[in-house]
């Protein structure tokens, strides 16, 4: 047991748990007024069902030695989860539990954003509880915790997979099931200050996100630390520069979008690539970002209130591929070689990866959706969304008229 990591970690846990009240800021200034309560309720809520769930069953499923696909049942309720590490670990094995529980909170009220402004609460709730034990407790298993991801040799250092393409599909499939709101068209942020806020917020919780995934303030950890913090600021000048290009002006809601963007892009490869490639990463996917929101969904046609897909889906794509291309054991020696640096074999492991994700998580978000939508109405009806889900559903408002 190592003390120093272990007080990094505890430090790493609550850091990250902040990111999801922070996404109800960001995703809260995004929706209209109306709908701000509503929106927040959807991460409020996460936290706390899906921290039970976690610790009653979720845990186990993701992390317990099971089968290529997913885990057994030996924590359950947390039965021998304690103080003493994991063997080979430095930290607490309940720490490290602790630790992995704000991702998969975190990972769930995200998919949020692709429903936002027309989904009933109760059908919230039972989607929110299926979906976490489902969806992510599997994928978490294929990559993390001893599955078919990981034995296959694909890299995921903080959540490519896991969290941002499991969310932003998940998000997708529910916007288009849901169908468009009633004058999407129409839909404006109604307070981009709360988005910036939370935004920031955000940014800061990336650091315990993705450093701490070294479980460790080790020299990868150093390496995930700066590539952070460069990516982001890269996926700020790649957002808004196309931005500028395409509608004349640079935007604070741009600005805050390509922050989130290149965080996105770089989770999957903080501990695996140097900092010139997190320059390069954030840049492109900042851009690549502003067209999954701008171009993509307008071409489709669905729509993703508050583009999970649109920042999630596509940052976490373009990361899980840059990190077949950038990744180099000069920085990580227990990752591997991409395709820049000799090694064609690492580029096709991480296209398995994100295939096979898309895929899985898709497919099972669609069938949970359709089988809660025959105990629980899911889509809001035209009165309620014209009034507001703050009122309709939860009998508050924001502000006061």
């Amino acid at each position: 047991m190592e003390m120093g990591d272990s007080v990094f970690m505890f430090v790493c846990t609550i850091i990250v748990w902040l990111m999801t009240p922070a996404l109800a800021l960001f995703y809260g200034g995004l929706v209209r007024g109306k709908n701000v309560l509503s929106t927040a309720m959807h991460s409020l809520s996460t936290i706390a069902i899906v921290s039970i769930v976690w610790i009653l069953v979720g845990y186990t499923l993701a992390f317990s030695s099971g089968n290529a696909f997913i885990g057994g049942l030996d924590y359950i309720g947390l039965n021998g989860v304690g103080y003493e590490p994991l063997e080979g670990g430095t930290i607490p094995h309940s720490l490290f539990m602790l630790f992995q529980m704000t991702f998969a909170v975190l990972t769930t009220a995200i998919v949020s954003g692709g429903y936002a402004e027309r989904i009933k609460f109760p059908a919230f709730l039972v989607f929110t509880i299926l979906w976490v034990l489902l969806v992510y407790s599997p994928v978490a298993h294929w990559v993390w915790g001893g599955g078919w991801i990981m034995s296959m040799g694909a890299l995921d250092f903080a959540g490519g997979n896991v969290v941002h393409i499991a969310s932003g599909v998940a998000g997708l499939v529910a916007a288009i099931v849901l169908g468009k709101r009633k004058d999407a068209s129409e839909a404006s942020p109604h307070n981009l200050l709360l988005t910036l806020l939370g935004g920031a917020l955000l940014w800061f919780g990336w650091y315990g996100f993705n450093v701490g995934s070294a479980l460790s303030l080790s020299s990868v950890g150093m390496y995930a630390f700066i590539n952070t913090s460069t990516a982001a600021a890269a996926g700020i000048i790649g957002w808004l520069v196309i931005e500028w290009l395409i509608n004349k002006k640079p935007t604070l809601l741009g600005g805050i979008s390509g922050a989130i963007a290149g965080l996105v892009a770089i989770t999957p490869a903080a501990g695996f690539v140097t900092p010139m490639a997190s320059i390069l990463i954030g840049l492109i996917g900042g851009a690549i970002c502003f067209w999954g929101v701008f171009s993509l969904k307008k071409k489709f046609g669905y729509d993703d209130a508050l583009d999970a897909f649109g920042l999630h889906g596509i940052g976490g794509t373009w990361g899980g591929i840059a990190t077949g291309l950038f990744a180099t054991t000069s920085v990580n020696d227990a990752g591997a070689n991409g395709l820049f640096y000799g090694d064609v074999s690492l580029i096709w492991k991480q296209l398995v990866a994100i295939v096979a994700t898309y895929l899985f998580v898709g497919i099972v978000t669609f069938v949970i959706i359709k089988v809660v939508n025959i105990f629980f109405t899911f889509r809001a009806t035209d009165e309620e969304e014209s009034t507001g889900l703050d009122l309709t559903m939860h009998g508050e408002r924001a502000y006061q008229d």
